[in-house]
């Protein structure tokens, strides 16, 4: 493969599915449906904790989230760690970001030459109520500002994106005819589909409320939660102030955002079309985790189902041959090495430790029914750790102090049936089971990842004070 330019564009809680050439029966994203038409797409990838900024640290690194300790919304990636835009600086390579980066600030070495319009967590410390995981916090009023308002209208975050993609298409046009000994790489970083659900109105009269399907495996239809979720629900009630109505709007709001974000995401291919820069310029589209979109009475985040911890994987280019599909396993992790594979350097070069392989390498292998993917959240509403191991058809999810979830994706997609406990797959879930106890011990890390908690919350003057620190929603759109 040869050496290109590479723009990489992240959205924010972008379901895995919620694409048209993903198969989502409403969902209009024509950009993102072209891009994907252009290269190719992996339908099985996942982020690597379901949850902003750790999720982001693993991406900045190519490490798993237990081995940073960047456990939750208050813990940052702050470039202490090296990461691809390191390896890829001291290559020679220019390497600039625009929009949201949600590391701890802008100051910190975090691998970018320039940062144009960032977005870090709040006041370089973040969500610190969100590491109240002793089970007393509550954050009931919390709950109801998640998804308040609910509507047509233009948020901040609205107008923030819009500004992300303007600064790109002008950073394009300056980068046109320029002649540059290395390829560069541009990180571009967009708030949609997050929460609020506020689009314009021209978006949401594409999906009519009364056409948009009640949300699946709803308790109010006798779907019973896992104890694990029930417990997370209990310590932030999001869905119990939403009626029917509301969460049929709810979710057209949530398609509206993504065809949003995809018009923004159609903004930047135009511009790479119009500066003459497509011909040697590869383009990456991910998100940093998925969404529940009120499935099992969960919004946003925080799940290890498919749901909340998928995400769209789509690479076009040069030498990236067009409607390609990759079933094997993949994650946010593989993305360090595919960006050094993508601009001419080695993978393994700058560190050969890292678990992840270049999304090249993995594509151009027949499918790899061992490949393993891994997961982990020890973050906000958590009542104890929870692991995700995805492996061929199956997915295993491991809660500690919970029963296990057993699930084949195969034969269910929408995760509906638990196998665990099936004698049948008793082997199965033994042999994974195994393999995450030889990646990390899942007590070990739950009480490592609550004691650093607990710490943080002393150092910010105990609970009283900690539960008032962190803006009391999502990260504020820089001004």
């Amino acid at each position: 493969m040869r050496p290109a330019n590479l723009v990489i564009i992240m959205s924010d809680e972008h379901h895995p599915r919620a694409m048209g050439v993903a198969g989502h029966p409403l969902a209009i994203t024509p950009h993102l449906d072209r891009l994907a038409a252009r290269g190719l797409r992996f339908e099985a990838a996942y982020c690597n904790s379901p949850i902003c900024v750790p999720s982001r640290a693993s991406f900045a690194t190519g490490r798993y989230v237990h081995e940073l300790g960047m456990w939750d919304n208050a813990i940052a990636y702050d470039g202490s760690i090296p990461g691809w835009g390191h390896a890829l600086q001291q290559s020679g390579h220019r390497v600039d970001a625009i929009g949201k980066l949600h590391y701890r600030r802008a100051e910190d070495p975090t691998g970018f030459d320039h940062q144009y319009q960032p977005m870090h967590i709040y006041g370089g410390h973040g969500m610190v109520w969100g590491a109240l995981r002793d089970g007393k916090a509550d954050f009931t009023e919390r709950a109801h500002v998640m998804l308040n308002p609910i509507g047509p209208g233009t948020s901040k975050y609205n107008i923030y994106d819009d500004r992300i993609a303007s600064e790109a298409e002008r950073w394009l046009a300056q980068r046109a005819g320029e002649a540059t000994e290395r390829p560069w790489v541009l990180f571009v970083g967009f708030v949609a589909p997050h929460f609020p659900l506020t689009v314009p109105q021209h978006l949401l009269d594409l999906y009519p409320t009364q056409n948009m399907p009640a949300p699946r495996l709803h308790p109010s239809r006798g779907h019973p939660r896992h104890p694990w979720l029930e417990a997370q629900h209990r310590m932030h009630p999001v869905d119990d102030a939403l009626d029917e109505d509301g969460r049929r709007l709810a979710t057209a709001c949530y398609l509206g955002l993504c065809t949003w974000v995809d018009a923004q995401v159609g903004r930047i291919v135009d511009a790479l079309a119009a500066t003459g820069l497509a011909e040697t310029t590869r383009v990456i589209y991910t998100s940093d985790h998925g969404d529940n979109i009120g499935a099992r009475g969960m919004w946003g985040k925080s799940t290890h189902y498919d749901d909340a911890v998928g995400v769209p994987m789509l690479i076009a280019g040069p030498d990236i041959a067009a409607e390609r599909v990759c079933a094997t396993p993949v994650s946010l992790i593989d993305l360090a090495p595919t960006i050094l594979a993508a601009v001419g350097e080695n993978p393994d070069a700058w560190n050969g430790t890292v678990p992840g392989r270049s999304l090249f390498e993995i594509a151009d292998a027949p499918f790899d029914p061992e490949r393993t993917v891994f997961s982990e959240y020890h973050a906000f509403a958590s009542p104890s750790a929870a692991f995700m191991l995805r492996n061929g058809r199956y997915k295993y999810n491991y809660y500690v102090g919970y029963q296990p979830e057993l699930f084949d994706l195969s034969q269910d997609p929408n995760e509906e049936r638990n196998l665990a406990a099936d004698p049948a797959h008793a082997h199965i879930v033994a042999r994974l089971d195994h393999q995450l106890r030889q990646l990390l011990d899942p007590e070990a890390t739950d009480a490592r990842a609550k004691a650093d908690q607990a710490a943080l919350i002393e150092r910010f003057g105990g609970p009283a004070k900690a539960l008032h620190i962190g803006a009391p929603g999502a990260t504020p759109a820089p001004v």
